[in-house]
């Protein structure tokens, strides 16, 4: 069983050739106390995220959810845009279908991004290849940046720097559940550039519980370029329903899109 395919395999391929986000900036704080809690050191934060990804992965037997992809760019030699609707099917350990329902726009857009991102999200779940793109470790090296209170709980938010120049991995931030120990927000930028053509390219992407998992929940992302330029890419994750594993309670649960 691969550790939380949902942050690592769903987040970074997103990456790959388009991305970006408007950095939000962590509140330091000084306190030990995160609300009734005693804080936890980054190595704590960091085992306890490892552990409960591992232990969720290991729960969830399969999902099924709609995505709506939309892209603007904007540059030479003229501004296109497109829209992508597509199907979600998620098995266990390492299978998943992407059913395209509707497309409409630029088809050069959809050909060369849209169809390209859920290719490489696949050869991200290919092979060796979950291995060396989980949220570990073996894989990053992290930092404490400091603290944030939300209505929903308190947030650990950690630096995350990739150990090699992976294209599915990343730098930037990550902001970790104090409760649940899942990752609820990433911003960063990928850990290698995907392609000559594109540069300065970005990422924020939000995640959501959906019953006793957490998955990405929204995607807005920007990229600069070479040639001049700039393109935009939302990505919005709807209608997820789960299906845990015999060894939880027999139930499948659906609940509703969120925006």
């Amino acid at each position: 069983m691969k550790i939380q395919p949902h942050v690592a395999l769903l987040s970074v391929p997103l990456l790959m050739y388009i991305g970006s986000c408007q950095p939000a900036t962590a509140q330091l704080s000084k306190t030990l106390a995160i609300g009734s809690r005693i804080a936890l050191t980054p190595e704590q934060v960091v085992n306890n995220l490892v552990r409960r990804n591992l232990e969720r992965a290991q729960e969830l037997a399969a999902y099924h959810g709609t995505r709506i992809y939309r892209l603007e760019y904007r540059g030479f030699p003229g501004p296109k845009s497109a829209e992508m609707v597509v199907d979600v099917r998620y098995t266990s350990p390492e299978t998943k279908q992407f059913i395209i329902l509707s497309e409409s726009g630029s088809k050069l857009l959809i050909e060369r991004v849209f169809k390209k991102l859920l290719q490489s999200e696949k050869e991200a779940l290919a092979e060796e290849n979950p291995r060396h793109t989980a949220l570990n470790r073996d894989n990053y090296t992290f930092a404490q940046v400091g603290y944030e209170s939300k209505p929903t709980g308190a947030l650990y938010v950690l630096s995350v720097e990739p150990r090699t120049r992976n294209k599915f991995l990343y730098r930037g931030r990550i902001w970790v559940d104090a409760q649940d120990f899942a990752v609820v927000r990433l911003e960063g930028e990928p850990a290698k550039n995907p392609s000559f053509w594109t540069k300065d390219t970005k990422i924020d992407q939000t995640y959501a519980k959906v019953n006793d998992f957490w998955f990405p929940a929204s995607n807005r992302s920007t990229t600069s370029i070479r040639l001049g330029g700039r393109a935009y890419l939302t990505i919005e994750y709807q209608d997820y329903q789960t299906t845990a594993a015999p060894s939880m309670k027999d139930s499948t649960s659906t609940v509703a899109g969120y925006k």
